[in-house]
This record gives C-alpha cells, structure tokens and sequence, in this order.
C-alpha cells in the first residue's frame, strides 16, 4: 500500500543509497534534487487526495454496495441556507450527514438542533475551518477537533465520531491527532465543486454523471446555488430510483458512541 510511511522509507532508503554510491562513482548532484522533488510531489498528491488513505484511512464509498443507495453530505454550515436545504430533505424523503464547523454552530445553535431532530446526523468539520489548518501542529488540531466535540455532544449527548478535514486535506499531524481523538475520516467519491464555482449546470452535471450505488456526495450548505442543485439532483435520484440514505446505513459505520 502507498502510504506516507511506506513512501518515506523508500526516498529515505534511495537517498542512503545514492550517498552510498557517491562515496565509490561519481554522482551528479542533481539526482538527490530529482529525487527530491519526486517524494515531494507524492507527499502533495497523497496529502491533497482523501481517497488515497495517504496518511490516515478514509471512508470514501461503498464498493461492495449493490442496491441504489448513496449518501448526501453537507460541509461547512450550519448557515441559514441549511434550513432550505433540510426542507428540500423532507420533501424527497432523504437522509444526509452534515459535517459541521464549530464556530458556525455557536451562530446558529437552533439549525443545529433542527438537522438532529429531523433525523439526520452531524460530524466534525473543525471549530474554524482555517485555511491554513493544514500547517497546524497535532496538539493544535486535537484541539479544534475536540472544541468542536464539545459544541456538537451538547445536542447529540453522545460521543462524535466522524470527522470530515477541510478541503479532504490530510497530513501527518491529523494523523497523530486522530490517534487520540479516535474519529473515523469520512470522505467522498461525487465531489459536487459547488464551493468552487456557482454554475448549476456543471455542478449537477458533474454529479450526476458520477452517481453509482455506494457512493459519497459532497455538497455544501452554505448558498443558494447549492440549494438549487440539491433539489435538481434530489429529483434525479427520485426518477432513477436511487435512495439517498445516512452515512451510518451506507458504511455499517456508527456516526455517535454512548
């Protein structure tokens, strides 16, 4: 398996080796900066690539699901716009796991309670949702991790155990933060690109050409254009006989503890 690990020990391996050999031939200086730079563009590769289990395991689909059931995910809120987006829920019969920011619940502490009363789940997504949370140190990250915890077992009573990264990054420091935390990773294999761009068409295009039983939906709740494409999408789903159910039904997988 390509892991961090397992790569690390190759190039550490490889670079050994190259000044092994320096020692007896004559070796360009220019191979230990290719190789260099090889290991580096791995490490980002795997880094930036939720589904590559780089550095932790994710939980990004169902492959061995055979009935049309995939699961919605929501990232970022909760916001006022998740209050359209649980109505849309409703109205399909659809169930959806929200990962939510900590911050974000302290605003607006009464959606999150709505999303749990009506039946859907909630996960971790960090308390700030730094753009540089990539950068930040493990004890930085239980931190966050932990904060928001706290916030979301106010209203869940029990112990959280899903934890979305921002943005599907991983590094080494998450993955020795989770050591302690003990969160399953979810991640996803339909990426919707609604926080990129607000063109509908390529964002329900996008999706829907890559529905398939078993499957993870990544969408966000924080704006209107990602509204409109649920409801397109959630009426696709309807006339292709798909079920759009939790994450816990999907991967077998508990989203909360006692």
């Amino acid at each position: 398996m390509i892991t961090h690990k397992n790569i690390s020990r190759f190039f550490i391996f490889l670079l050994l080796l190259l000044v092994l050999l320096k020692l007896y031939i004559a070796i360009n200086f220019w191979w230990f900066v290719l190789i260099i730079l090889v290991w580096m563009g791995i490490n980002a590769f795997g880094s930036a690539r939720i589904s590559s289990n780089y550095h932790v395991k994710a939980f990004c689909n169902n492959p061995s699901e055979t009935e049309k059931k995939i699961a919605l995910t929501f990232d970022d809120g909760p916001s006022e716009f998740t209050l359209e987006v649980l109505e849309l829920l409703k109205k399909y019969n659809a169930k959806a796991t929200f990962f939510c920011i900590g911050k974000n619940i302290e605003t607006h502490p009464e959606i999150l309670q709505k999303i749990i009363d009506e039946g859907h789940l909630v996960g971790n997504h960090t308390y700030s949702h730094s753009k540089f949370f990539d950068f930040y140190t493990y004890p930085t990250i239980m931190e966050e991790l932990q904060k928001t915890d706290r916030i979301l077992e106010k209203f869940t009573s029990k112990k959280i155990n899903f934890f979305r990264p921002p943005y599907g990054v991983t590094t080494p420091s998450i993955r020795r933060a989770l050591k302690f935390t003990k969160h399953k990773v979810i991640g996803w294999n339909i990426r919707s690109l609604d926080g990129g761009t607000k063109n509908q068409d390529l964002i329900l295009n996008r999706i829907k050409k890559r529905v398939s039983p078993g499957g993870i939906v990544l969408l966000h709740d924080t704006a209107p254009h990602s509204v409109f494409v649920l409801e397109q999408f959630l009426q696709f789903l309807q006339q292709n006989n798909y079920e759009a159910v939790s994450i816990e039904e999907l991967l077998n997988l508990k989203a909360y503890e006692n």
